[in-house]
């Protein structure tokens, strides 16, 4: 029998095998302050309206004042909002934050309050959560753990302390509402500057279905009916080759070639775009011969992971989600869902570029354009595989912390197995599929360390919300909330928990989360 579905392509893995903290008490302080007690205002509902909107992009105006505490803050109004939208040749009405694709980009110094004023104009509820932020509890923005959803016609207001300056964002919580248009990056500046740039451009990523090929919730039914058995392998679990130990002092197996395979996703995209814009009318910025340019790169794709190079220029990587690591360069950049990098560029090579950020394990990409001041001209389409994607590629486990700390104590080591895979598209932490997941208790102030063994056939970008989290080996495992844990992969996170509430960990391929690979962490 013929299904009603829309045509999405799905990857099916019938593979037997394959090989492929530190103290945080740097930010207690900040932390604590991030700890005040927050305000929030409920005011009566409003009326829903679907205003017409082109993507925009650029940073939003937002008002800077004194508080009684005389705390700098700085106040946005974000509007989630059914917006129409040209995606190219695609004209498709989705949800959006403030009618623009991605919403506003939101900037804050560090140390200042954020109060951002949401009115939901949509026709179901929402929320907003911080990515990478350490926010007191009550301003995570998960629905029914923090904070109950934001209704329909009603507002919220969400306040905290911003702690911490680098590269995050912002988006919904709520089922599958990311696949649509509700994000935008959050900048945050720090009280002093010390990295030398001389200009910065923010580029999010994101892959994109809603409204050309069905709904995310079209995309999920499925990829849930798609599901026909495990095909042997204990639902995509697979169990470790006989003789295949980990890399000595890392916690990790050796990736393949010494670099991570490129492997086919369970979902293919018909569209991805880079700032809202796709291949056909891509996003375009300029620069100098002689600067260095600094980009923030921000992967907000639900299950896309990029492969990101300047055609004619190497790559500097300074930053990696928000937090300063040692430099490295390379020709490439790997970024997964939900990860940042701040990447420097010399523009030493005068032209019109393509910047490409190639959807892993497929024939696709998004694409935006770097022109150099004074060149004209129109840039060749992009057919091939830029050369630099065979060169040396950055990704986050070759990264080193510039911040080395004496060896980590944990309290408590937990290990959890992430399991789960296609065959009935349900994915697990620890052999628990959330909501039905007991929760993962620690106590306040504990020094904690998990174990996390990747026994799936897919790749998994695991966040951690509320806390920083240090990867791999002491002294020189990097500060992240974020970590992309290839197949057969075991790494370890080292992290305090000093920061009280329900968390939540999970997964950030969405459609990963959805389907049950999320635990929430008790912290009192």
């Amino acid at each position: 029998m013929q299904n009603s579905w829309p045509s999405f392509t799905l990857r099916r893995y019938t593979r037997r095998s394959m090989f492929g903290l530190f103290s945080l008490s740097v930010l207690t302080s900040v932390l604590a302050a991030c700890r005040q007690s927050p305000t929030t205002d409920t005011a009566p509902s409003a009326t829903l309206s679907t205003p017409s909107a082109q993507p925009t992009t650029g940073p939003a105006r937002g008002t800077l004042t004194a508080t009684a505490s005389h705390t700098a803050a700085r106040t946005y109004s974000v509007e989630p909002v059914f917006a129409e939208l040209e995606l190219g040749p695609h004209r498709v009405r989705t949800f959006t934050y403030n009618g623009q694709l991605p919403g506003p980009e939101l900037r804050v110094r560090e140390g200042e309050v954020l109060r951002v004023f949401v009115d939901n104009r949509l026709p179901e509820p929402t929320t907003i959560h911080w990515h990478g932020i350490p926010v007191p509890n009550t301003m995570d923005g998960v629905p029914d753990v923090t904070q109950p959803a934001i209704a329909p016609g009603t507002q919220f207001t969400y306040e905290f302390v911003v702690p911490v300056a680098g590269t995050y964002f912002y988006h919904t919580h709520v089922g599958l509402q990311l696949d649509r248009g509700l994000y935008g990056a959050l900048i945050v500046e720090p009280q002093q500057e010390t990295l030398s740039y001389d200009r910065e451009v923010t580029l999010v990523l994101d892959d994109w279905l809603d409204g050309i090929v069905g709904t995310p919730e079209d995309a999920l039914r499925q990829l849930v009916r798609a599901g026909h058995g495990d095909h042997g392998m204990g639902h995509g679990t697979m169990p470790m080759p006989p003789g295949m130990g980990t890399m000595p002092g890392t916690g990790m197996m050796p990736p393949l070639g010494g670099f991570p395979q490129e492997l086919p996703p369970d979902l293919l995209y018909p569209l991805y775009v880079i700032n809202g814009r796709p291949i056909d009318a891509p996003f375009q910025f300029t620069g100098k011969r002689g600067e260095l340019l600094r980009l923030r790169v921000i992967n907000a794709a639900s299950a896309t992971i990029f492969r990101v190079v300047l055609v004619g220029h190497r790559l500097r990587v300074v930053h990696a989600d928000g937090q300063p690591v040692e430099p490295l360069e390379g020709d490439a950049l790997r970024i997964g869902m939900g990860e940042r990098y701040d990447v420097l560029v010399q523009l030493d090579h005068p032209g019109v570029w393509p910047l490409v950020a190639w959807a892993e394990g497929t024939d696709a990409t998004a694409l935006a354009i770097l022109r150099y001041k004074g060149s004209s001209g129109s840039l060749a389409p992009v057919t091939t595989r830029p050369s630099e994607l065979a060169g040396e590629l950055l990704h986050g486990l070759r990264l080193r912390s510039v911040n080395g700390e004496r060896a980590f104590t944990p309290d408590i080591e937990l290990p959890l197995v992430l399991s789960g895979g296609m065959g009935q598209y349900v994915w697990t932490i620890g052999g628990q599929a959330y909501p039905n997941a007991e929760p993962i208790r620690v106590k306040l102030g504990q020094r904690v360390r998990f174990r996390l063994q990747n026994m799936t056939t897919m790749p998994h970008p695991m966040h951690l919300h509320g806390h920083f989290f240090r990867v791999g080996q002491y002294p020189q495992g990097t500060l992240r909330d974020t970590v992309l844990i290839d197949p057969m992969q075991e790494i370890t996170i080292d992290w305090v928990a000093d920061n009280p509430g329900h968390w939540a960990f999970h997964c950030h391929h969405l459609y990963h989360q959805e389907t049950g690979m999320m635990r929430i962490i008790e912290v009192s």
